[in-house]
């Protein structure tokens, strides 16, 4: 009986097994959910900022982390395609989800949605992370994007920190609460 690699939560062991063309196709279902959360988390939370006077360069600055976000969700479609792998069932879900704790944490104050950012992207850094090094031997072009968006994650995590994320009310909580959902989805969205 074998056993696929562990993508989220692996251990030590599992990090340095070649991945097989299924795990492979798993990360790019798992990457390309992430990104259509993000992509929606920072819609939500543009909703919020873009209507008050005060937050409008917030608005823009959070734009310009959508886009970025768009860029990789764009980069993954065209991955799926290109290697024939079917995207997670669960996109409407992320999506619905994304945007509404996008919405919430906005309405928290500016530092709950940094706090969002820099919890989302500490976990997603660290998952692109763990696939650069799963991937650098045996796809090197694939694991230079993983690489690549993991720079851009790493920066707008940096950016929620300097925007105060760790003085959010709830910090603690809000950012362990966060993580575990992120962890959750990825393990969710390895399988459906």
């Amino acid at each position: 009986m074998t056993t696929r690699p562990k993508l989220a939560g692996q251990t030590a062991k599992h990090r340095n097994q070649t991945p097989t063309p299924d795990a492979i196709a798993q990360m790019l279902r798992i990457d390309h959910a992430g990104e259509y959360g993000a992509v929606a988390i920072y819609k939500g939370q543009q909703a919020v900022f873009g209507r008050g006077k005060h937050t409008r360069d917030l608005a823009a600055q959070i734009k310009e982390m959508e886009d970025e976000e768009q860029k990789h969700l764009d980069a993954f479609d065209a991955l799926l395609i290109e290697r024939d792998v079917r995207p997670t069932a669960l996109a409407p879900i992320w999506n619905l989800a994304g945007y509404g704790l996008g919405v919430v944490t906005a309405l928290m104050g500016e530092k709950a949605a940094h706090a969002c950012t820099e919890a989302v992207e500490t976990v997603i850094e660290q998952h692109y992370a763990e696939q650069v090094e799963q991937t650098k031997d045996v796809d090197p072009a694939l694991s230079a994007t993983f690489a690549e968006f993991r720079e851009d994650e790493l920066h707008h995590r940096d950016i929620a920190v300097e925007g105060g994320a760790k003085e959010a009310p709830g910090y603690s909580v809000l950012s362990r609460v966060i993580t575990a959902g992120c962890h959750l989805a990825i393990k969710v969205t390895g399988r459906i």
